[in-house]
């Protein structure tokens, strides 16, 4: 998804596929440090990341305002 589709989605959580283009990553390596961080106690995004089972999930207005910077 692009910053435009993101803005202008409904959904209240995010997947790593969603966000991997605005981040210019793969969709796996977000999985994966994710995965990590929740294993280490850290977080290495500017946003919150929720990791449900094998699922990763992102809140939509908080990935907004951190790719933003408010």
């Amino acid at each position: 998804m692009t910053m435009q589709e993101i803005r202008s989605s409904t959904k209240d959580c995010l997947i790593p596929s969603d966000i991997a283009e605005v981040l210019g990553c793969d969709k796996y390596r977000i999985n994966l440090q994710v995965r990590q961080d929740k294993e280490l106690g850290t977080n290495s995004f500017p946003f919150p990341t929720i990791l449900i089972g094998s699922r990763v999930k992102i809140p939509r207005l908080a990935f907004l305002r951190a790719m933003e910077g408010e």
